[in-house]
């Protein structure tokens, strides 16, 4: 069972074995790891030659450390015993002559040693010398250790001191010294010989111990009496003198040197000599033959590695060239059979009786396909290898593809194209050819790229046509009316052209959401498109303008009235909006080609005055450009112009150019109390005085400027109700309207937290005003900014109520605290039904919710009493006082808080 179940296995892994020994053949991996172990096998030689000599040099040293110690040890025998022989024979004289008399005899025997190296001198046994050989005058030693020791210990042998100086010399040396007795055998004194201590080193030489070798004479208690390292002498060190003589061992000394070291005990004396040779000194002459193998080997590696690898590298690069031939074919037989594409090879028949490669081509042959050329054929892959192209796919001569297969062959230059099929399998279906040149013949690839096409004309469609109507956008309204003029000045016809602004847009986009307007932009889109003909174009060109192109029309103008009236017509009709029946109008430019314009962009330009001109004439009409219509677009473009200096001046501070405010006051109808005011802006222009705001503010909200000047007018209210609580003022509530933009810009709350830290301003006495249809274009979004500034005690009122499309259930969730019933509705209040019934509703909702409710415009008694008697809780208006300055507005504060004492009093 065990070897049947192994057997598959075994048979499954020889193949892989055998490709990998097959590998293992190859130049370029033989022969790298033949020089490998050729380059392991000399390190291996290398590093063995340096280990002998290293032990060589190891064993050499050792020797010499040995020999020398030998040699020093009998010079030091030599010298002590010569020393001790100058003792005994010292003694001997005391004994014979006496103290005094001694060293005379000796030196008149001539057995004195050199005085120019050693001292002989006599101590007597109170420790005075009386006698020296250099004579050095009398001294006691009676205190030193050498005096002391032969005083207290009689054992017949000799005493080295330390290294010392003494009453008669100041410079270090050393005394040997031996015990005198007298005839009873008392102490009598001592005999000395002081030497100087290099007179023990000066065996040294260079030439064997070196620059860093060592000789010394060191004490049994391992104080060194002489040392001597190169060419400095001390004394003094202590070293460790070990438990055995004879020895070699290597030792680091103070200087941070490694020495073979060796010691070795003198007979007869308690000292020891030391023997050193620097180790570093000693394998000089190894190092620089371990560095010159070392080199050799290398270099020898490098050169042996390098012409293997250049060797190795020819090798490699014709094995891969191999490999890749052969994998060439490998892969050109899978990819022609698993890719999308479908795959030709063809070669080329030349014309007959014109033998070279400059024959002409007649046809080709098909050598080989894969299996997705048979859809594009239609014909079996066997059947058509060996055909011929122009018997297979005759209409190939015809459609250009031959020609480019030809010219491939001949110039070898690659070539590409695209066509629509006609064969029966893929007719209508579009192909992408890519030939590529061959040895007498070519390689045809041929893609499916129907899909590719087909999202090609969707986005082509995308980018030239809206994507919420369907409609042509402005770029492809551009191109056909640059082409109607260009037919109308061939055929010498007119061109007409409508720039369409819905009105009233806005306020259904606002009031019902973005949702609702898109679905009122496609029914008037459908509306407007049934009016015209074929041949017409009518586009969008973005949010609620349309643009209407009528080619091919008389030079007449007044001949377009119909059609223009029958679609303002047809846009005013009631459109049913989320449930909701809405109704907006349009106002309509017209120009004329060639009349108005020359081109597409003149063409536009004046219809879109013309378009303005219908809105300034009330809207809901059609207006025929004049060329007067420019003069409004330059002044409003002045006035945008003129409007961005204003900006930058008020931040600058400039007195004669920018924004003021001023401020009406608010009442209470009952007290006749004011409460608060409303800041109101103003543009002080250098040439134009003051600028009221319905002419500056709408273009401000078109142009974004609106975001800077709403953050100027809420600090600046900020900053101003402070300035009136720090002068004593009764406290007032400063109303700030604000605009759609700057209520949608992200930082609304930001900015107004800011304004009030700024200003130090209590939030309660800061009111923001916004209008029923800003908050109706993202109720979610609007009510939940809204719930964030009351968070912060913010409080918040509805501007303009009743004008816009807010529910009652969207009401009855607005974070607000005040109710403003717009002037429309107050106006005629005295006189019209219709508005009283509004004003009183109003003011009955505003109850309900709890609410305070405040009337603007009010201008006449009788609204004020209108009012009141209707419990209308607050009102402004040119009644109690017209819009005015802070300065003003303190002077009403203070006559108003005199106007309460009195009545007080």
């Amino acid at each position: 069972m065990i070897s049947t179940s192994l057997s598959p296995r075994i048979a499954a892994r020889r193949p892989r074995l055998a490709g990998w020994l097959g590998r293992g053949l190859d130049t370029h991996i033989s022969l790298p790891l033949f020089a490998v172990l050729l380059v392991i096998g000399l390190w291996i030689l290398t590093l063995r030659v340096i280990d002998a000599d290293r032990a060589a040099t190891f064993n050499a040293a050792h020797a010499a450390t040995r020999e020398r110690a030998e040699t020093y040890e009998a010079q030091m025998a030599r010298s002590l015993n010569g020393i001790d022989q100058t003792l005994k024979v010292l003694k001997y004289a005391v004994e014979l002559n006496g103290a005094e008399g001694a060293i005379p005899a000796l030196r008149q025997q001539d057995l004195l040693p050199p005085g120019l190296v050693f001292v002989v001198s006599v101590a007597d046994r109170n420790g005075h010398v009386n006698a020296s050989n250099p004579d050095q005058g009398g001294h006691d030693v009676s205190g030193t250790g050498y005096f002391l020791y032969h005083r207290n210990n009689d054992l017949g042998l000799p005493f080295v001191s330390a290294t010392m100086g003494d009453g008669a010399r100041a410079e270090p040396h050393l005394h040997f010294t031996r015990r005198i007795n007298d005839r009873a055998g008392r102490f009598a004194g001592i005999a000395i010989v002081a030497t100087d201590p290099s007179y023990f080193t000066s065996a040294y030489e260079r030439s064997r111990d070196g620059e860093h070798g060592m000789l010394g004479l060191a004490g049994l208690d391992g104080v060194m009496r002489a040392l001597r390292v190169g060419e400095h002498v001390s004394w003094g060190q202590r070293i460790e003198l070990g438990t055995s003589e004879g020895g070699i061992a290597l030792h680091t000394g103070p200087d941070g040197i490694a020495r073979y070291t060796s010691v070795q005990r003198l007979h007869g004396f308690p000292l020891a000599i030391v023997v050193g040779l620097a180790q570093r000194e000693q394998f000089a002459a190894f190092e620089a033959k371990r560095r010159t193998y070392l080199l050799a080997a290398a270099s020898a590696s490098a050169l042996l590695l390098l012409v293997v690898a250049v060797i190795a590298g020819w090798a490699w690069q014709l094995a891969r060239v191999r490999r890749r031939a052969r994998r060439a074919q490998e892969t050109y037989a899978a990819a022609s059979e698993g890719s999308l594409d479908a795959f030709f090879v063809l070669r080329a028949v030349r014309q007959p009786g014109s033998p070279g490669s400059g024959a002409r081509i007649v046809d080709f042959v098909v050598e080989a396909t894969n299996t997705r050329a048979e859809g594009i054929t239609g014909l079996p892959r066997a059947e058509m290898q060996g055909m011929l192209l122009c018997d297979m796919l005759p209409h190939y001569r015809d459609n250009g593809i031959f020609d480019d297969l030809a010219a491939v062959t001949e110039d070898g230059q690659p070539r590409e194209g695209e066509w629509q099929a006609s064969t029966r399998l893929a007719a209508g279906r579009w192909l992408h050819r890519q030939i590529v040149a061959v040895e007498n013949g070519v390689v045809v690839i041929v893609r499916d790229i129907t899909e590719r096409k087909q999202v090609e004309a969707r986005i082509f469609h995308m980018a030239h046509h809206d994507e919420l109507t369907g409609l042509p956008n402005r770029n492809l309204m551009h191109d056909r009316i640059e082409h109607a003029v260009s037919n109308a000045a061939r055929n010498g016809n007119a061109v007409a052209l409508a720039f369409v602004d819905l009105d009233g847009f806005k306020l259904v986009n606002d009031g019902l959401g973005h949702k609702a307007g898109d679905e009122l932009l496609k029914v008037i889109g459908k509306r407007m498109g049934a009016c015209l003909r074929r041949s017409d174009t009518l586009a969008r060109f973005g949010g609620d303008e349309f643009v209407i192109l009528l080619p091919d029309q008389g030079h007449d103008p007044d001949a377009l009235a119909p059609l223009l009236e029958k679609i303002r017509v047809a846009v005013t009709e009631p459109v049913q909006v989320g449930g909701q029946a809405v109704q907006v109008s349009c106002s309509m430019g017209v120009v004329m080609y060639p009349r108005d314009g020359m081109d597409a962009s003149a063409l536009l330009m004046n219809a879109d005055a013309a378009m303005y001109r219908a809105k300034d004439l009330g809207s809901n009409n059609f207006q025929f450009y004049a060329r007067e219509m420019n003069a409004s677009v330059e002044e409003k473009l002045v006035l945008l112009d003129g409007l961005r200096q204003a900006v930058q001046a008020t931040f600058e501070g400039a007195a004669d150019n920018g924004f003021r405010l001023l401020y009406q006051p608010k009442v209470d109808l009952r007290s006749g109390r004011v409460f608060g005011v409303e800041a109101l802006i103003r543009w002080q222009h250098p040439e134009h005085g003051m600028v009221p705001p319905q002419r500056f503010i709408g273009l401000a909200e078109e142009s974004g400027l609106i975001v800077e000047i709403g953050d100027w007018v809420i600090r600046e209210a900020c900053r101003q109700a402070r300035a009136w609580v720090d002068a004593g003022l009764p406290p007032v509530t400063m109303s700030v309207n604000v605009s759609a933009r700057q209520f949608e810009e992200a930082r609304l709350v930001e900015r107004v937290a800011c304004a009030l830290r700024d200003s130090r301003l209590a939030p309660e006495l800061l009111e923001l005003e916004v209008t029923e249809s800003l908050i109706m274009r993202d109720l979610a979004r609007s009510v939940a900014r809204m719930r964030e500034l009351e968070a912060m005690g913010v409080s918040l009122s509805i501007d303009d109520f009743g004008t816009g499309y807010s529910s009652l259930s969207s009401l009855k969730t607005f974070p607000i605290s005040r109710l403003k019933i717009d002037k429309s509705f107050v106006s005629e209040l005295a006189d019209n039904a219709d508005d009283q019934a509004i004003a009183m509703a109003v003011i009955s909702l505003g109850h309900k919710l709890n609410l305070r409710v405040i009337a603007e415009g009010v201008e006449t008694e009788q609204q004020r009493a209108f009012l009141r008697a209707n419990e209308c809780d607050e009102m402004q208006g040119y009644l109690f006082s017209r819009p005015v300055s802070a300065d003003d507005i303190v002077d009403m504060l203070e006559a108003h808080a005199h106007q309460m004492e009195l009545a007080a009093s």
